[in-house]
């Protein structure tokens, strides 16, 4: 994914400076290491944040793949190309990526009022200059 947002970096860069090392796994190469293997697989990841997100008292219907939605609809709500946030999830066709978008109704206001107020002013461009 690419680190799009102005806090990522930073993020990251704790990370690995701070967090990551303190895990002794200097000979593996992987961003997220495991202590069995390379990496922590998706099963992990997923049954772990469920065990927080019922700490938490959060919606049952929330798992770690809502990240991934989230993700994309960040990005479209922050004004990325949908083709690139289609490649950026490595989505084959564009329903798909839909389906992961879920914005919110303040975003779909703002969309609705500037292509109405565009159409609005592009028709009164085009009535005065037939009055002209």
């Amino acid at each position: 994914m690419l680190t799009v947002f102005g806090w990522t970096p930073d993020v990251l860069d704790e990370w690995f400076a701070e967090v990551r090392p303190l895990l002794g796994t200097d000979g593996n190469p992987a961003a997220w290491p495991s202590e069995r293997g390379l990496r922590i697989g998706c099963q992990r990841i997923n049954s772990r944040f469920i065990t927080y997100r019922k700490a938490l008292g959060l919606d049952d219907g929330l798992d770690y793949h809502s990240f991934r939605r989230s993700y994309v609809t960040h990005l479209i709500e922050d004004g990325w190309d949908p083709r690139f946030v289609q490649e950026q999830v490595g989505h084959e066709h564009a329903s798909t990526t839909s389906i992961y978008t879920c914005v919110s109704s303040d975003f779909r206001t703002r969309t609705l009022r500037r292509h109405l107020d565009a159409t609005v002013a592009a028709a009164l461009q085009a009535q005065n200059g037939k009055q002209a």
